[in-house]
């Protein structure tokens, strides 16, 4: 099974070159909306990339409603990506020389001039004539970032088997379509007689060799458990800490979407028009314009609070992620949250500063609003150690026993932060971020798509009962 890794760089850009980079990165983006994906396909194991600028209180463009830090700052170049196979293997593959892409103005040119153009701009960057693989790779390397939390919607599954897999449901699908079949058939001859023609077809030999989706960890998941009991009463006391000598003194989010810039709102729903055509000037006339697909993004920045204790309750609810991310959600949902298909948490700049990455489907407003349902008590977990989030209590664990109707929500335990839908949903705005790229290997599949067709595949290549065959053609 293939390892999904993800990769975030954070490098400052030169004086002088602010502009320049935003004219480029807006090229780069028309090529990709017109469809032109050979800059990011040519090593065909990148799920998603995105570029964005931070710390932009230098421009002339309304990207400057972004800046997020109290103090003059260097604007910062970040790369986030999600791909198959090992960092090292990635970066190289990033830091090469390949020719046979055209670049934005249709002129053939080497992989690395896209590289180079966009971090030419950036401090330390090697100079023209000092530009190699091995130099490139070297930069890079030394702008790594560390993830504190990464989560995989469809584990093990590397960009190529996730297109054949649909690529095998659309020739089923196509096959079942145009067969006139004898009503005497059962399913599971219909089974017997798709899965020859599968075999048959040289196309999919790559999908022959058996394949399994992974498991939930459960002794790993119990051990846990087992590790924490005995701390319950140091977690209980650390929680009422927090709380009184803390989270009672902080200073917190208390605006709505209303008070949120307008031009900010404009900028951030550039990439969530959801739909297949857009209307031209509100006058009802369809362009012919790509499509806009179902997948959505998210990134964004918040500042630490200040002091060791706020740190250790990021970093221990990091801890928490990372081991339910491995050894429960391994299934494509997380929290129960079926829409998430990359989420990542980046702890950065010596801890003060926290960057967050999500790919997932369907609107802004239903995966938030999936967030706080299903994980809101995660959510403001991780995020009340952040400045300036909606005032919450006990780090919002109340909000666990109060979905489970174990406790009331009264005043005194009302979870709040994510739980104040009102006050989340304009902090989660007002922390978004403007993102300059964002490319997708597979835009017009859903997470739920990409496991089923992985589903589907298994049980083809089994030998079913009826009942059996029934539950593969419901997945088709």
């Amino acid at each position: 099974m293939s390892t999904q890794n993800p990769l975030t760089l954070v490098t400052p850009i030169k004086d002088g070159h602010l502009e320049h980079l935003y004219s480029y990165l807006k090229k780069v983006k028309y090529e990709l909306e017109a469809n032109k994906h050979e800059l990011f396909e040519r090593t065909k194991n990148i799920h998603y990339l995105r570029w964005l600028i931070i710390d932009d209180k230098q421009s002339s463009n309304p990207h400057t409603i972004f800046f997020k830090h109290d103090k003059e700052s260097t604007p910062q170049l970040v790369f986030s990506s999600n791909f198959d196979g090992s960092v090292d293997a990635h970066l190289e593959d990033l830091s090469a020389d390949v020719d046979g892409i055209l670049d934005t103005e249709g002129n053939p040119y080497a992989e690395s001039h896209l590289i180079d153009t966009v971090y030419g701009c950036c401090q330390g960057y090697p100079e023209e004539g000092e530009r190699t693989p091995a130099s490139r790779k070297d930069f890079f390397e030394k702008h790594m970032v560390k993830t504190a939390a990464f989560y995989q919607g469809s584990p093990g599954r590397t960009v190529k088997q996730i297109l054949l897999e649909n690529k095998l449901r659309n020739y089923l699908k196509d096959l079942i379509d145009a067969g006139s079949w004898d009503p005497k058939l059962t399913p599971r001859e219909i089974h017997q007689y798709l899965k020859k023609q599968v075999a048959s077809n040289d196309d999919f030999r790559d999908l022959q060799d058996k394949t399994k989706l992974p498991r939930r960890n459960w002794p790993k998941f119990i051990l846990f458990i087992l590790l924490v009991i005995p701390l319950l009463p140091v977690i209980i006391i650390w929680v009422l800490i927090v709380q009184y000598f803390y989270e009672e003194k902080d200073e917190y989010y208390v605006h709505t979407r209303s008070d949120i810039d307008k031009e900010k709102i404009k900028v951030l729903e550039e990439y969530e028009d959801l739909g297949t055509e857009k209307d031209v000037k509100g006058q009802g006339q369809l362009t012919d314009l790509p499509p806009v697909y179902y997948q959505n993004q998210f990134s964004q920045l918040v500042d630490m609070k200040p002091g060791k204790v706020r740190l250790i309750t990021f970093k221990a609810m990091m801890l928490l992620a990372r081991v339910l991310i491995s050894s429960l959600f391994v299934r494509g949902k997380l929290m129960g949250i079926p829409t998430i298909h990359f989420a990542r948490w980046v702890l950065f700049n010596d801890n003060k500063r926290v960057l967050f990455f999500s790919n997932f489907d369907g609107s802004w407003q239903q995966y938030l609003g999936d967030f706080i349902d299903e994980s809101g008590w995660g959510l403001t977990g991780i995020f009340s150690n952040t400045t300036v989030f909606p005032k919450s209590r006990f780090l919002g664990f109340t909000g666990v026993l109060a979905k489970k109707k174990f406790i009331s929500t009264s005043h005194f335990l009302f979870p709040g932060g994510a739980y104040d839908e009102e006050h989340f949903l304009a902090w989660s705005r007002d922390s978004e971020l403007s993102t300059q790229i964002w490319y997708s290997a597979y835009p017009e599949l859903s997470i739920k798509n990409v496991n089923n067709n992985s589903r589907l595949r298994i049980l083809l290549s089994k030998d079913l009962s009826e009942r059996g065959a029934r539950r593969f053609f419901e997945l088709i």
